[in-house]
């Protein structure tokens, strides 16, 4: 490079560009290292979530004050009887209440909220969210309520690790990398599944996978189910006898291959609808025209009445609460007719759409876990009934629709398959498995663009981008993309004189005034031959549409800066404050940078 000024500092900033003062980027090891530390917050906040809702189930149903809840098996009826529909009634308006008064952003799932702090809110999830979220979340879940664990988990870790991150100043890109860790370490802990969350956090959260970004979020998984495992221990979420009794080497037929196709439309239709109908009844909710209590009273009761003729009909609630235990006696293999098995996946369905819809708090990774082993298990017995000599086994077809059903209505097919193997531990299923959610997300895609988590943004008209080419720009540091070809001259200069010093096919001029960095030149887009403005000045022909950039800021901020103040380059600096003066100048980003990473991290 060549520099012909000696500036004097300016006293008065003019800067419009990246990172404010006092934000600063971390090594990879020491991200890793906080990443340990967000997964250990992770995992503690994953048991205490367990035992919060234990004690507020136990009291709720039964009167009593007790820690032992194990969610996988059938509780006894409340002794309320037919009063227990007024459980999730009073349930729900204390969750509206917390919700209302504290934390807005805790109502609901929780992931839209933590996909929209990545991508509109610069990785920012205030503090206070994951202490509503808990209580609002464990209230729901422990007073029936149909919603699931993982979403309040997700957004605590979340929640967690962008406020580690917002108070030591990380930039951006490091702030999204440790919130999305906390994501991951916060489902890898509910589920004690470490592959799932780490793709979990990958498929759904993070803009892009690279060692910086990688790295973290394994280390805060594994964290996070080492540390679960040590106090909760390390048995799968769900016990599958059929499992031990099937040898690996098994192989798995042609009815089974048909059927798994067969169920990966259904489950493709199915997650379709779940996708609609959550739609349709936030729309509704949304719409009527009184308070958010009496609207939550309407949407409540209608939960506890469904739950409560499901007693009546078949000795169990079975679509209040998260309702492990149902997904269970499935995979236990205890038939259940198809008639049964459909109207629980209807039900289940009506039950946690009208729940989040009248302002319940809660995921729906765990409902659509049970709408997927209902509907598959459903599947797999017509199956017996057609092809009875094809050795078809219910469970398998249960698990292969709790795969399809996520898998289709999250968009995260890895994250299904892995999660489905780990939560069940059941090698021989991975083939059809495979196979059925494959099929499963491209019917949903083909029937909605939108999954369950990116439809409620794209409503708020903040839409997720699905492109790679395009994430990619939020956790991109600029000086990976800047080009470190360029001259410092003085606008005074004849071009004449500056055509001797640079390239002009590949070289760019940054201009000074004496005091500050004022225009931008690149001879190679200037008009036929650039010497028919030798007698001109650098200062007569340099373009002025530029932003000032660090060399940490993110490439999607400067690309948005430069967006909105319709400008056409941006001039990257090495000075943490004040007017940026030549010296401080380390690169430039054009058209060219601007197409060249989006080629790079295409291709690559």
């Amino acid at each position: 490079m060549t520099r012909q000024t000696q500036l004097v500092p300016p006293t008065v900033s003019t800067r419009d560009d990246g990172p404010p003062p006092g934000e600063r980027e971390v090594t990879l090891a020491t991200l890793v290292g906080l990443a340990f530390l967000v997964g250990l917050v992770a995992a503690a906040g994953a048991i205490a979530f367990k035992y919060l809702i234990a004690i507020i189930y136990n009291i709720s149903f039964y009167g009593l004050f007790s820690f032992h809840l194990d969610p996988n098996v059938y509780g006894e009826p409340s002794p309320w009887g037919p009063f227990i529909i007024l459980v999730p009634i009073i349930g729900g308006l204390i969750v509206v209440w917390l919700v209302k008064s504290f934390a807005p952003e805790a109502k609901g799932h929780g992931v839209p909220e933590v996909m929209y702090a990545i991508y509109h809110n610069s990785g920012n999830i205030r503090g206070i969210v994951a202490v509503v979220k808990s209580f609002a979340s464990a209230l729901s879940i422990g007073t029936g309520a149909s919603v699931g664990r993982e979403g309040p988990i997700i957004q605590i870790g979340s929640s967690f690790g962008s406020t580690l991150a917002r108070r030591l100043g990380l930039i951006r890109s490091q702030k999204i990398i440790l919130l999305s860790a906390g994501a991951g370490a916060g489902i890898a802990a509910t589920f004690n599944t470490p592959l799932g969350g780490v793709l979990f956090a990958v498929e759904v959260l993070l803009p892009e996978i690279s060692p910086r970004s990688f790295l973290p979020v394994v280390a805060a998984t594994a964290t996070s189910t080492y540390a679960y495992r040590q106090v909760i221990g390390a048995d799968a979420a769900f016990e599958i006898p059929l499992w031990t009794q099937m040898p690996v080497s098994s192989a798995v037929n042609f009815a089974e291959i048909g059927l798994a196709a067969f169920t990966g439309v259904a489950l493709g239709v199915a997650a379709f609808l779940f996708v609609r109908v959550l739609e349709f009844m936030e729309d509704k909710f949304e719409e009527m025209r009184f308070s958010e209590y009496l609207r939550n009273v309407l949407g409540m009761a209608t939960v506890g009445i469904l739950g409560y003729l499901f007693m009546l009909t078949s000795g169990h609630y079975h679509v209040l609460s998260v309702g492990y235990a149902t997904i269970q006696d499935i995979l236990s293999g205890n038939q259940m007719g198809v008639v049964l098995l459909v109207a629980l996946f209807i039900a289940k369905m009506l039950a946690t759409t009208i729940s989040l819809g009248s302002g319940a708090s809660g995921g729906i990774f765990s409902p659509s876990l049970f709408m997927g082993a209902t509907l598959g298990a459903a599947i797999g017995t017509a199956g017996q009934w057609l092809m009875p000599g094809a050795g078809l086994s219910v469970p398998m077809f249960a698990m292969i629709g709790m795969g399809a059903m996520v898998g289709a209505g999250t968009s995260a097919a890895m994250t299904a398959i892995v999660m489905i193997f780990e939560m069940t531990r059941d090698y021989n299923i991975i083939l059809p498995l495979v196979l059925a959610v494959a099929i499963a997300l491209g019917v949903r895609r083909a029937l909605v663009a939108n999954d369950i988590y990116t439809i409620k943004l794209r409503k708020r008209g903040r839409a997720i981008p699905t492109d790679r080419t395009t994430n990619m720009f939020l956790v991109q540091p600029a000086r990976e993309v800047m080009s470190r070809n360029f001259n410092v001259l003085e606008t005074g200069m004849s071009v004449a004189d500056a055509l001797t010093r640079v390239d002009v096919e590949t070289n760019r001029v940054i201009v000074t005034d004496g005091q500050r960095i004022v225009g931008y030149v690149r001879f190679a887009t200037i008009p036929y031959q650039a010497d028919r403005f030798s007698g001109q000045t650098l200062g007569e022909i340099m373009k002025t549409d530029f932003v000032i950039a660090t060399p940490a800021s993110n490439l999607n901020s400067v690309v948005t800066r430069m967006s909105r103040r319709e400008r056409s380059f941006a001039i990257v600096v090495d000075t943490p404050a004040g007017v940026p003066r030549a010296e401080d100048v380390v690169g430039v980003i054009d058209r060219e940078e601007l197409a060249q990473a989006v080629v790079r991290n295409h291709y690559s």
